[in-house]
């Protein structure tokens, strides 16, 4: 089984990657694709960089910093895993991911750090709930 594992860098994504090393460890056989997906860069950004190659090279930084912390918890897991950073809207993109690595499943938390982090469950993880078509498993907040 391959399961997706969307992370934005938030403590919440964090839980769902944890969740995933439970199943894991548990008996679950399963490999991983850890995936961050950069939003498009704004018109400021573009006029300020004046290269699409910064912009390029500063989002790819950002997702491979967003990724460290979730690969780090893989290796020390023992688990498979590959990583992937998309850029687009999110929950597309990370729906697009899902079906190009031949995922499974989905394990992914309910809010992250995205603009509307404070919706009910969250836009991204509402729209690769609605959009995949494989199971999504959403890792709520733990109570405090």
């Amino acid at each position: 089984m391959k399961i997706l594992l969307p992370v934005d860098g938030s403590e919440l994504a964090l839980e769902a990657v944890r969740e995933a090393l439970c199943l894991l460890h548990g008996g679950l056989r399963a490999s991983f694709v850890l995936a961050n997906v950069q939003e498009p860069a704004t018109l400021y950004e573009i006029v300020r960089a004046h290269d699409a190659q910064v912009i390029e090279h500063v989002s790819d930084a950002a997702g491979r910093t967003a990724l460290e912390v979730a690969q780090q918890m893989l290796r020390a897991g023992g688990a498979d895993f590959e990583s992937e950073i998309g850029s687009g809207d999110p929950g597309h993109t990370l729906v697009e991911i899902a079906e190009a690595f031949d995922c499974d499943m989905v394990i992914m938390s309910a809010r992250g750090v995205g603009m509307l982090g404070s919706a009910v469950l969250g836009s991204v993880a509402n729209s690769v709930l609605h959009a995949a078509q494989m199971p999504v498993l959403i890792v709520k907040q733990p109570e405090a």
